[in-house]
């Protein structure tokens, strides 16, 4: 079974799916991380991703792998553990210019379907529902307000030991919706069949037994 999950920046997609996954003993795909990981990539080896044949020979070399470390996954990059170091805010700011290249995306749509295939899996992202596995069995739409999404993201950047203003991070998560969802490519929009879910006034727990009681209807 595939269980998809879609939405925005912040709004609360990684927590509930990894705790979905946890809870139904299914494997558990970050597809947000991994294009961290190519952006991440990319800036290390300043990749000039408008020149066609620069770009190939980067994804022809790139190799991402995912391990999981203590009940946690963690993502490799060319043999190199990554996971700690695609949180930051300058990766945030490049992440949706890079997975917006149509050959970067077609490369890792392919990986995301090979690292779920076969398996029991929560794919997380933003086109799951749409692109990468529209014939998923279930599909959540997850949403929450700027205001809720731009305080849970200034917590996990304060855990990193990162400062940033709410005013900031609210300006950066309105700008990165528009981009995400006017993108020509694969953009951030709401399955047909899937779920919404407003999880602003939800706590963690409501939300996966929220998406629960959904799967438990499809088993």
């Amino acid at each position: 079974m595939i269980i998809a999950i879609d939405g925005p920046a912040a709004a609360g997609k990684s927590t509930s799916a990894k705790l979905l996954a946890e809870r139904l003993n299914f494997l558990y795909l970050d597809t947000g991380a991994m294009y961290r990981c190519i952006a991440l990539s990319v800036l290390e080896h300043k990749i000039d991703i408008y020149d066609e044949s620069s770009l190939k020979d980067f994804i022809s070399s790139f190799k991402l792998e995912l391990k999981t470390v203590d009940g946690s996954p963690d993502f490799l990059v060319n043999g190199s553990s990554v996971s700690k170091k695609i949180r930051t805010t300058s990766i945030s700011k490049k992440v949706s210019e890079i997975s917006a290249i149509p050959a970067i995306r077609e490369y890792m749509v392919s990986l995301q379907r090979s690292f779920a295939k076969n398996s029991n899996c929560v794919v997380e992202g933003r086109d799951i529902g749409t692109v990468v596995f529209p014939e998923a069995e279930i599909k959540f739409f997850i949403i929450a307000s700027v205001e809720v999404r731009a305080q849970r993201r200034k917590l996990e950047l304060q855990n990193m030991g990162e400062k940033i203003s709410l005013k900031k991070l609210r300006h950066d998560i309105k700008a990165r919706d528009k981009y995400d969802s006017e993108r020509s490519h694969s953009p951030l929009k709401k399955a047909i069949n899937a779920i919404k879910i407003d999880t602003t006034k939800m706590n963690i727990n409501e939300q996966v037994n929220y998406m629960i009681s959904h799967v438990n209807l499809k088993k």
